[in-house]
Parts: structure tokens; sequence; C-alpha cells
């Protein structure tokens, strides 16, 4: 389900609806059949930017338009909806298929295995679409590897912007352990070995 913006982005702080842009571990990301090493970094920035390709593209290989875009999160994520802006002549993908927490996959696995949501996608030139999530599914979210299996008939397809609307979670992994440790019991508060669990004699 693609929804078109419905109000003047001037008037609306756009920007920080799209923010998971920053919590997405870039150097971490990557793809295959990228003609370009490393180029599926290019294709995260600020939503403001979403149309300023000075820094490069996503581009398939020659004659094989099929993409597989791995985006690890710095933290867990909730993705509300995703925009994607695709190359012009034919190039833009027509199909996305997204899978969440898995690592690793290749092109063999996208296909034989069931994706979380699939979309019929639209050509988006000028960034006004995105396309919902079902959202329920999309809580949680460490990685997600986004299958663009075609495109509208070009020789390439062409990725020029990925956008993610939705949470991060307040808290990052790290932060998380460190306040768990500090609210383990110290040994020194329990008086008797039944009580701590432990080794510790009663204190007289």
């Amino acid at each position: 389900m693609a929804c078109v913006h419905d109000h003047s982005c001037e008037d609306h702080d756009c920007s920080s609806n799209w923010s998971l842009y920053k919590h997405i571990d870039l150097p971490k990301v990557s793809a295959l059949n990228e003609a370009v090493p490393g180029s599926a970094k290019s294709v995260f920035k600020a939503w403001e930017h979403r149309l300023d390709s000075s820094a490069g593209h996503l581009e398939s290989n020659e004659g094989d338009p099929e993409l597989l875009v791995y985006i690890p999160f710095t933290s867990d994520v909730k993705i509300k909806s995703i925009s994607i802006v695709g190359g012009a002549d034919g190039t833009s993908p027509s199909k996305m298929r997204a899978f969440i927490n898995r690592d690793g996959i290749d092109f063999s696995d996208a296909q034989s295995m069931q994706a979380v949501q699939e979309w019929d996608l639209v050509e988006n030139l000028n960034g006004v679409l995105e396309f919902q999530t079902r959202y329920a599914k999309f809580q949680s979210v460490a990685s997600i590897t986004l299958h663009f299996p075609d495109n509208f008939g070009g020789d390439t397809s062409q990725i020029h912007y990925i956008g993610f609307k939705g949470e991060a979670t307040q808290l990052k992994r790290d932060v998380v352990a460190t306040i768990v440790y500090e609210l383990m019991p110290n040994p020194s508060d329990h008086k008797t070995k039944a009580e701590s669990g432990g080794g510790y004699s009663q204190v007289e």
C-alpha cells in the first residue's frame, strides 16, 4: 500500500519522521549485485537530501536488475513505512520484499524464503510516495534486508534513496546492559546464604 504526502512538508517537520537513517549502522550496510562496491551506503541520507545524488547511487550490474540490500541498525527500531526513490527510464525497482533480523541472506535464500511483506512499487522519482508496512510485524527490527527482484524494463536497476519512517528504541543495547549490571544485587547487602543464593556466610 502506497500513500502520497497529503500536506506541505514546509509546514510539517517531515525530516524528523524519516530520521531512522541516523540509527542505520552505515559501515555495515551491504548489497549484492551492486555495480560499484560500497555504493549502497550512498542511498541512506537525510530526508531533505533524498533527491541529491551527488554522493552517488546504487545500481545493479548490466543486464541483471536484481538487488539485495542489507541494512542493520544501531538499536532496535519500529518501521512504519519505507520510501524508495529509483532511477528514470525503467531503472526503478518494480517490486520490493522485506526480511527482518535475518543476516547473510543471498539471492537463492531470498527467492526461496517467505518475505515478511512484499510491495508492488511505482516509479517514485520525486520521493513523494511511502509504502506502508504491516506495522505489527515491523517491531524490534535489528536489521532489515530488502530484495528488489525486478524493475520497469531497464537494463539495470537504480536506487537513489531508501528512507525509513518509524521509531527507534530509546536505549541502545550497550546502555541496557549497563543498567542491568547496576541493578544486580550487591552480595554484601545479603546476610545469609539462603537469601543470596551464594556462598556468603552470616555476618556477625
